[in-house]
């Protein structure tokens, strides 16, 4: 919690804690609401950030509807990247005018999961989203939404959230790297561990998935096969890297298995978190072959196996938080393949929208259009 929430709320609108516009979501299922907010400056620990782009991702789709628990009302938004325009007390990793990617999922160092070298587990990277950040105008109390709360002109986060932008890659489409890129590519090279000539499968050509494919390509995968439910997705997955594109249907994993010389992929990453689509992952998979779901489905998205079949494909599937990442490691190999041109960011981006475009292209995700939106300050 910042020094400012607690305080009285006209106290806090001041020169030094100017207004700044959000997109606030007032409750689950509701509307978001494009209003004025009151954001204190940095306290101990913590930057102010001034956002330059901000990704629309299905993980805030989720938040909206319930699907992840975020506590209300709320600013969403967690795939940003900004400059820092203020730094609190005991921070000496950043200083203002640094260009910096965000990072929604902070680990502490020093809990069970971390010690085992596995931060992207970490029991308390969620912390900063249950504390109020901010007010609204009214004096009603802000939760930053992944603990990022990117859907405004500025942000106020923990510095461990923060990591310095790597030189030669522009801070706009920079906002990329903070959860579609990290994602894609972690779910490739770490979760997935694909080897150089491995048959892939992507399920789900948006943001996440074409970051998949692209990081397939730097992989030296073969054949990528692109699957979604509408063709104008092609297209964009081709330029990523894919060799072929399927529109999904009751016989994908057939066709699948047609692709790759009868045995079946691979290596099949889910990139929709439903269970239908879990379950041709691994269908499409060849005896032995590797499943890593991405997407984030609902608790009442269940998948079933047979023990025998269990036994008789010696298949493995496995989930993937945050592609298995650890952000302050692999931003910087992110950049060099950006600055030697294998990693294409502005590729992904298919619409550039303000503050009031975000409903917009939530119902445009919801219908499986575009790649990745972008929200421009």
């Amino acid at each position: 919690m910042t020094a400012a929430v607690g305080l009285d709320p006209e106290s806090a609108r001041t020169e030094e804690n100017p207004v700044v516009r959000a997109a606030v979501l007032p409750a689950v299922n509701a509307p978001l609401e494009l209003i004025e907010i009151d954001l204190p400056q940095p306290g101990p620990g913590q930057v102010r950030v001034r956002l330059a782009a901000a990704g629309v991702c299905h993980s805030d789709l989720s938040l909206s509807n319930g699907t992840l628990r975020q506590p209300v009302p709320a600013v969403l938004g967690h795939e940003g990247a900004g400059t820092v325009t203020a730094v609190g007390d005991g921070v000496t990793s950043l200083a203002p005018g640094d260009p910096v990617v965000l990072n929604w999922a902070p680990s502490c160092g020093s809990c069970h999961f971390c010690g085992l070298g596995e931060p992207w587990l970490c029991a308390n990277a969620m912390a900063g989203a249950g504390a109020p950040y901010a007010r609204t105008a009214d004096g009603r109390e802000l939760y930053p939404g992944l603990g990022s709360a990117v859907f405004a002109e500025e942000t106020v986060v923990s510095a461990h959230a923060a990591l310095p932008l790597p030189d030669g890659v522009p801070l706009t489409v920079a906002a990329l790297l903070g959860c579609a890129v990290l994602t894609g590519y972690g779910a490739i090279h770490h979760a997935a561990k694909v080897r150089e000539g491995e048959s892939v499968a992507v399920f789900g050509v948006g943001g996440v998935g074409l970051a998949v494919i692209q990081a397939a390509r730097i992989a030296g995968a073969g054949p990528i096969v692109a699957v979604d439910v509408s063709a104008g997705k092609e297209e964009l997955a081709r330029k990523a890297g894919a060799t072929d594109f399927l529109i999904s249907a009751p016989d994908t994993a057939k066709q699948i298995r047609k692709l790759t010389g009868g045995h079946g992929a691979d290596v099949a990453v889910e990139c929709v978190g439903r269970a239908e689509t879990i379950r041709t992952a691994w269908d499409s998979t060849r005896r032995g072959g590797r499943t890593t779901v991405v997407g984030i489905g609902g608790k009442e998205q269940q998948v079933s196996f047979s023990a025998l079949e269990l036994f008789h494909f010696g298949r493995t599937l496995s989930g993937c938080v945050y592609g298995n990442c650890d952000p302050a490691k692999d931003l910087p190999l992110l950049a060099e393949h950006i600055r030697a041109g294998r990693l294409d960011l502005a590729g992904m981006v298919t619409e550039r929208i303000a503050l009031d475009g975000i409903p917009a292209a939530f119902e445009a995700m919801l219908a499986g259009r575009g790649g990745r939106t972008l929200v421009v300050f």
